[in-house]
């Protein structure tokens, strides 16, 4: 890791609870800073994918996660000050309510958790609406509940008047925390929500681009951008190093593909050794090798939304050429493609778009088929599936996909059952799991994990090079992950 002692200024925006404004504050907050020159580090705590694409649009940089869950405290600082380098500010949007983390660990994942391993200041978002005098005792037990979290400020959302904002203002006179900003509810701001949260960005950019512009503009002329850009530079320095994708890997080689020997008992009962790499079928997109090229193709566009940043800069450290494309437009993977990652999103909601696009559906049927290494997390998982709400999918895995009317959610203990082209048999990771849709049957002969809680059992398939699950992984946790992967891709 390349260090890095000097201070980067920095806030964390928190809340009593969610819903209170924090997306609206943080990603206002990051544009008003962006358009006064600032290079300004965009951050989310916690797993969510959506968020950290807001925060991308107001800030022209990567969106980043901070996850002491997924991957470790230990990992917070650094993964924090790999993204802020050469920063002249950074925002951390947090997560749900400011002491809320993973279910049964204590402040583990929290907003606050993570807000003392950046030794950042927090500003609280407090909603406003039905409330006045009460404010001042909900902003002192969030103030004092934790003297290791410093609350520098809070903003007030969804103020309904000058006079209620008087009598706000008044209460917390008492409390000792400083009015740095109020808001007043605006309907352009508010942006449209389905069954797992916000629309994301890429679904409608130019909406997206007009919500922003509106928070941006909120936040400017409501809150005191100097207070708050002061109150940032008073943060000190991290004593940790900056995360770097290629040291990360150099440090955590991972251990040898497994060999299949013929006759040989599988380590699992489950585990089927992989088959022996059948000839693929011209023209349907099987791998191609151009050159010196490794090609990792990385699903996008509107359906595939959801990806940690450090994934693909892991893969590119590793040897790989990453190569985003679109599988509701694009007919063919990309040129050289060796193997293939397919992440979270919503293809649910376009499933008729991606079934009609048989053509790819049959590359990437082709590509498995051939032994090139796929990986695949949750819609990842659904498209590789027969069908999916009874619209033909890819037809890697004999399994089908259909939406239901229950949330699977929550961070899991995962161990994987058998070797894969992801990891050996035995490794232990930590994901994450959120989705409403239901794949029967829920694992394949040889299992991708097994999960402990909330009840134990294995879910998703290894067969030949595709690793296909519903958890979310987060691979800067463990490096070899990637090197493997590509290693894979080297000698598929």
């Amino acid at each position: 890791m390349s260090s890095s002692l000097s201070p980067v200024p920095r806030l964390v925006i928190a809340a009593p609870s969610s819903g209170s404004g924090k997306t609206t504050v943080a990603t206002g907050l990051m544009a008003a800073f962006a358009a006064r020159g600032l290079a300004v580090s965009p951050h989310k705590v916690g797993p969510d994918y959506i968020d950290p694409g807001y925060h991308a649009l107001a800030t022209g940089r990567v969106g980043r996660n901070l996850d002491a869950y997924l991957c470790g405290p230990e990992l917070v600082g650094p993964l924090f000050l790999h993204g802020a380098r050469g920063c002249d500010i950074a925002v951390v949007e947090g997560v749900m309510g400011m002491f809320d983390g993973a279910a049964g660990e204590g402040e583990l994942a929290s907003t606050a958790h993570v807000a003392k391993l950046l030794g950042a200041p927090v500003v609280l978002v407090v909603d406003a609406s039905s409330q006045s005098r009460s404010v001042a005792a909900l902003v002192h037990g969030f103030a004092s509940w934790d003297p290791e979290v410093r609350v520098g400020g809070v903003i007030l959302n969804k103020v309904a008047s000058d006079r209620h904002e008087e009598l706000l203002r008044e209460a917390l006179e008492s409390a000792g925390v400083p009015v740095l900003g109020v808001l007043r509810r605006v309907a352009q701001v508010d942006t449209p929500s389905r069954h797992l949260g916000l629309v994301p960005v890429a679904e409608r950019r130019a909406a997206a681009v007009e919500a922003v512009a509106a928070m941006a503009a909120q936040v400017s002329a409501g809150c005191d951008l100097e207070a708050l850009a002061g109150l940032a530079r008073s943060a000190g320095a991290l004593s940790c190093a900056a995360w770097d994708a290629a040291e990360a890997l150099a440090s955590s080689p991972p251990p040898p593909l497994p060999v299949p020997t013929p006759g040989a008992a599988p380590p699992d009962p489950r585990f089927r050794p992989e088959r022996p790499r059948p000839q693929t079928p011209d023209g349907l997109g099987a791998p191609q090798r151009v050159g010196d090229r490794l090609v990792v193709a990385l699903a996008g566009g509107a359906a595939f939304t959801f990806s940690y940043a450090e994934h693909s800069e892991l893969l590119a450290a590793a040897g790989a050429e990453v190569v985003v494309f679109d599988p509701l437009r694009d007919e063919q993977l990309p040129d050289g493609t060796r193997g293939l990652v397919i992440g979270g999103g919503f293809p649910e909601v376009y499933a008729s778009e991606l079934s009609a696009n048989e053509p790819l559906r049959k590359a990437v049927a082709a590509l498995a088929e051939g032994g090139a290494p796929v990986a695949a997390e949750c819609a990842g998982l659904l498209y590789l599936c027969r069908e999916l709400d009874g619209q033909p999918m890819c037809g890697v895995l004999d399994a089908r996909a259909r939406m239901s009317g229950r949330l699977t959610l929550g961070y899991r203990d995962a161990v994987a059952v058998g070797d894969s082209v992801l990891a050996p048999a035995g490794t232990r990771m930590r994901g994450h799991e959120f989705h409403r849709t239901v794949v029967e049957p829920g694992a394949g002969a040889a299992p991708a994990w097994g999960v402990r809680a909330p009840v134990p059992r294995v879910e998703g398939f290894v067969q030949q090079g595709v690793h296909a699950s519903y958890l979310h992984t987060h691979w800067a946790s463990e490096p070899g992950v990637a090197r493997r992967f590509v290693e894979r891709c080297r000698t598929s």
